[in-house]
């Protein structure tokens, strides 16, 4: 874990000297996953997700105070471009993944669990549940493609950020660990309840909660969002294990193909949202880009993009995938057997 913790911060710290996109997060990712294949020892490199979860509910918190309320305003009209931005999106994915299958003899319920852009975390375990589904695939897809959007997205909305002001720790900031304390004593309720990405939703639902009530929060220093990122880029780095490329060559081209393919399709929708919602070209990136909604939370964050619009965007994405697509798939292939 010391040593993870040390390659990661060396990324941090290189990238933010070369002054590139999101350095805290990228960095991290990009050197502790080009060190694995440079460490005979890998093994035992460790990264436990209890990390990677506390990184996530401090991000949470911080998006949670940045999130517009009056965005609820103009609800409908947002509520009709979600719904078919994902559609359209949908449609196409089950096109990539009925190529993907012909190209790499995947079995198609395979390649659409690969190919559908939720969570990888949810997608995988969708994967260990369906006993044909080749686990193995499933995951490096959804690992490549959660490198691939967060690795690439962030130079190509670099041009688009607005900079903010770096917060620093004062002496009132007990009171930023009492309210990170606070939102993850209630992340169990939140997964009790199934709430997608408990960890990351929960801190945002009780920082809304406590703005309805008027309840001021203190803003989060940036020093502490840097550590919370270097928590998650480490577990995101160490995501693609050497290993995992014995895969067919075919498997392994099929996922970066599968990867611009579907960023490339998210960057012409994006541009047309932009245009009808008047929003940022970042903001509108963001929220269709097929990444998972704490991971686009955070490059939102990073970037100064809208995070109520992208974290509202990416929430019903993943709503409809668990409450739509994959019972689709299951019910389909159930009646397929019968």
């Amino acid at each position: 874990m010391l040593l993870v913790f040390i390659i990661a911060l060396i990324g941090a710290l290189i990238f933010s000297a070369l002054s590139l996109p999101i350095p805290w997060l990228i960095g991290p990712i990009f050197s502790v996953l080009i060190a694995q294949f440079f460490i005979k020892d890998r093994a035992h490199l460790r990264w436990p997700a209890i990390l990677r979860n506390i990184g996530l509910v401090i991000v949470g918190v911080a998006i949670g105070q940045q999130f517009d309320l009056g965005l609820f305003q103009n609800f409908q009209s947002l509520l009709l471009f979600m719904v078919i931005v994902n559609l359209v999106l949908f449609g196409f994915c089950l096109g990539i993944a009925w190529g993907v299958s012909r190209m790499t003899g995947l079995t198609f319920k395979t390649s659409v669990a690969a190919n559908v852009p939720g969570g990888l975390s949810q997608l995988v375990l969708f994967a260990e549940e369906e006993g044909d589904v080749n686990l193995t695939a499933v995951t490096y897809f959804h690992i490549v493609r959660v490198l691939g959007v967060v690795l690439l997205i962030p130079f190509l909305v670099s041009g688009h950020v607005v900079s903010g002001s770096s917060i620093p720790i004062t002496a009132d900031s007990w009171q930023v660990v009492a309210l990170i304390l606070l939102a993850a004593a209630l992340v169990p309720i939140g997964r009790k309840i199934k709430l997608p990405v408990a960890h990351f939703l929960t801190p945002i639902i009780v920082v809304i909660l406590l703005k309805l009530f008027s309840i001021e929060t203190p803003e989060m220093p940036s020093d502490v969002l840097h550590v919370a990122q270097i928590l998650i880029g480490a577990y995101i780095g160490l995501l693609l294990k050497p290993e995992t490329l014995r895969l067919p060559l075919k498997v392994l081209g099929a996922g970066l193909l599968s990867t611009i393919t579907m960023i490339a399709l998210t960057y012409g929708t994006s541009l047309l949202i932009a245009h009808y919602l008047d929003l940022s070209f970042a903001t509108s990136f963001l929220s269709t880009a097929p990444g998972g909604l704490d991971q686009m939370g955070l490059l939102a964050a990073a970037v100064k993009a809208d995070i109520s619009v992208v974290t509202v965007f990416q929430l019903f994405r993943l709503l409809f995938i668990f409450l739509c697509i994959l019972p689709l798939i299951k019910w389909y292939y159930q009646k397929k057997i019968v």
